[in-house]
């Protein structure tokens, strides 16, 4: 795939139904998509993080440590 060129609907779909791409069939993790959240397995649940994008683990641990304070704090 071209540098700049963004993959097509098909391409995404082919990824997302690739069971390659989902270890545990739980936690997706593919190089190839640049997508931070892309959608969870079920579409209907909503998103899910790719692990293989480093962008997306960091503010998943962002997010994590926020809750985390907060969730002392509000006690």
């Amino acid at each position: 795939m071209e540098r700049n060129k963004k993959p097509s609907k098909e391409t995404k779909d082919n990824w997302h139904n690739d069971s390659n791409n989902w270890i545990w069939g739980i936690f997706y993790y593919n190089k190839e998509d640049k997508r931070m959240f892309p959608p969870k397995r079920n579409k209907l649940m909503g998103w899910t993080t790719n692990f293989a994008n480093p962008n997306s683990v960091f503010i998943l641990i962002i997010i994590i440590a926020i809750l985390c304070v907060l969730g002392k704090y509000i006690k």
